[in-house]
């Protein structure tokens, strides 16, 4: 069992670092900090560059903290929220399967932080080392509590953003200041 856990936990941990790394360095392929934060500025993110900076860090962070087994369960929280975010403001709208551009690939990653902040990081980890016991209900829980607080604070903000950039490229006609009435109307039925 602890050679499994170790396996999830280091995998999932160095994919989610390299992915922050994108987004915080441009590294392995990514657009840095003014490329991602365009992104996140049209998504409705702001301000997109420090936004895209707090994932980057969530991602690179969270991804460290499960990688070496440390903290595990608030490495786990920072995963969870950040792909709670990411599942609902990327790839809701193309639905479930990651061929077509959907929340299944975030959504797994979320999953499996999660399991691993209630299993714990597995006698191969840091926390093991320091005697740190980080498992169960009560620690899974906090992550999943933590994740989720963190994920609707930022969609919050996000809907906020996108409520006054709708009201502002549409706003809302002018009533008229008088107000027709029968009397002032034409009598079509003649004409």
């Amino acid at each position: 069992m602890a050679e499994g856990l170790f396996i999830i936990r280091a995998v999932l941990g160095a994919l989610l670092f390299a992915h922050g790394c994108q987004k915080l360095f441009g590294w392995w392929g990514g657009h840095g900090l003014e490329g991602t934060g365009g992104f996140f500025h049209q998504l409705g993110h702001r301000p997109g560059r420090q936004m895209a900076g707090l994932a980057g860090m969530s991602e690179a962070g969270g991804g460290a903290l499960l990688f070496l087994g440390l903290l595990t369960p608030f490495g786990a929280a920072a995963i969870i929220g950040t792909m709670l975010v990411a599942s609902i403001s990327v790839h809701k709208d193309n639905g479930v399967w990651a061929s077509n551009g959907g929340y299944e690939l975030p959504m797994f990653y979320a999953v499996v932080a999660a399991g691993l902040a209630f299993t714990g990081p597995g006698s191969f980890s840091v926390d093991n080392g320091l005697g740190l016991n980080l498992s169960g209900w009560g620690w899974g829980l906090l992550a999943l509590i933590l994740g989720g607080i963190g994920a609707a604070i930022q969609l919050s903000r996000r809907t906020k953003v996108l409520a006054a950039d709708s009201a502002e490229a549409y706003p809302s006609e002018q009533a008229p200041t008088t107000v027709a009435t029968d009397e002032a109307m034409p009598d079509r039925a003649g004409t």
